[in-house]
């Protein structure tokens, strides 16, 4: 299992930008670069959801209500991926998680917290 920790969650007003970072402890950049990465949130009584994901060669997906606003990025090398979010709403109010998957099986960071509000 792959340890994860997030940072750079904080509150921002509606229209606003964040970028939240994850760091990863696998043992290289070759090993990370096998994880399929991905950025979830939960808010307050809701279920978890995708927010986005990413490829360990760069392929992305996103959920509908952040396209044209988050882009999610990796670098191998350092073994962290990332989330900017631009635009930001309050209904991205969340706590923010990593998940890294490889070969069936998933590890999550223990989140952090995204709050826009005015």
């Amino acid at each position: 299992q792959v340890q994860l920790v997030e940072s750079g969650g904080g509150l921002v007003q509606p229209g606003g930008s964040l970028r939240l970072s994850c760091a990863a402890s696998a043992a290289s950049g070759s090993i990370f670069r096998l994880y399929t990465m991905g950025w979830y949130r939960q808010a307050p009584g809701k279920q978890r959801d995708m927010v986005a994901t990413i490829t360990g060669s760069g392929g992305t997906n996103y959920a509908d209500s952040v396209k044209g606003r988050f882009t999610i990025s990796r670098d191998n090398a350092e073994k962290a991926v990332f989330l900017q979010m631009n635009s930001l709403e309050p209904e991205d109010t969340a706590v923010y998680y990593c998940r890294a998957d490889k070969f069936g099986r998933s590890s999550w960071g223990q989140g952090t917290q995204v709050t826009v509000s005015s």
